[in-house]
């Protein structure tokens, strides 16, 4: 496995001045942001795509360092009911696509989205509970006439390009959010559908990481994997529950928060979820995506870094000697 970092924590860096630094921490592998939620400070398509002259120094620049490129990473809300907002997020997704193509990067990282309720909503409508009936209601609808099909005609888009890995981070607020409904999609779509296996959003939810890599590895679904940790404040959880639309900055009073890798969970879980990860057969890329209120951008990736170098296997793994 190759040890990765999500670049957005460093957006107000040059492009090249994000990836020396990352280079100096040990980093071996950068996943790009471009455009939507996460941004396209590093990598915007509608430049590289417009001048192979600057697609080639984009290149070089990563290259020259040693570095890899792991995904590039669009997540938005193409399946939004504000038309606008679809259309920006499915524009992003499009091109995202291209330069994917053009720079030989076999995974696209992302969100699956999250419609409305009806066909002239505003707003999405994340369906948590199946009563009463029109929550069903609306669920069926959301899955049959918006989520499937856009996601059949997108999966033959990409993979028209090359694009055999749609990565998708199961995220609470989009309809694939746990296992089951990750492997719903892909059993509509087809195997182009997978995980960006992010434990955070698992574990808030009760989700146990290690379980959900066996199960999404039984499947060959997991395509790449986020590092990124969650706190759970269980005195608030025991009196609140984990549902939690306070602010991620009032950290003493919500049942969860986003921390830097081995400040959620403790270091045996990290080799827990490494080793499942070995088990299953991934060997691409661990990718640290830094989102702690805690700890400052640098200080709070380098604690990552140093625990992820610590637990992370490097060598093949040898036949078995013993028996």
């Amino acid at each position: 496995m190759k040890l990765g970092v999500f670049t957005p924590l460093y957006q107000n860096l040059p492009f090249e001045a994000m990836l020396d630094k990352l280079a100096e921490m040990g980093v071996e592998t950068v996943e790009l942001g471009t455009g939507n939620y996460p941004g396209n400070s590093h990598c915007n398509p509608d430049e590289l795509l417009n001048s192979p002259e600057k697609l080639k120094l984009f290149q070089n620049a990563v290259n020259s360092r040693g570095l890899t490129i792991s995904g590039l990473s669009c997540h938005g809300n193409p399946l939004h009911p504000d038309k606008k907002v679809a259309k920006e997020s499915h524009e992003v997704w499009k091109k995202t696509v291209l330069l994917a193509e053009r720079l030989e990067i076999p995974v696209i990282n992302g969100f699956s989205g999250c419609p409305g309720d009806h066909p002239g909503a505003k707003f999405p409508n994340w369906v948590t509970c199946s009563w009463p009936p029109e929550y069903t209601e609306i669920l069926n609808w959301q899955w049959n006439e918006i989520v499937i099909p856009y996601w059949k005609e997108e999966a033959k888009y990409a993979e028209s390009h090359g694009i055999n890995q749609i990565a998708f981070e199961m995220h609470p607020g989009f309809v694939v959010y746990n296992p089951e409904t990750l492997l719903k999609l892909r059993a509509n779509v087809g195997p182009v559908i997978g995980a960006n296996f992010d434990p955070s959003h698992l574990i808030w939810q009760g989700i146990n990481p290690v379980e959900a890599i066996k199960k999404l590895g039984q499947e060959k679904a997991i395509f790449h994997v986020h590092a990124k940790d969650t706190y759970l404040d269980q005195a608030n959880i025991q009196v609140n529950g984990v549902l939690d639309t306070k602010h991620y900055s009032d950290i003493v009073n919500r049942s969860w928060s986003f921390r830097s890798v081995g400040y959620g969970q403790d270091e045996k879980a990290w080799k827990d979820i490494v080793s499942t990860l070995r088990a299953i057969g991934y060997d691409y890329v661990i990718s640290i995506e830094h989102e702690d209120m805690l700890a400052s951008v640098d200080e709070g990736l380098g604690k990552a870094i140093g625990l992820l170098k610590s637990v992370m296997f490097k060598e093949q793994m040898t036949e078995m000697w013993w028996a």
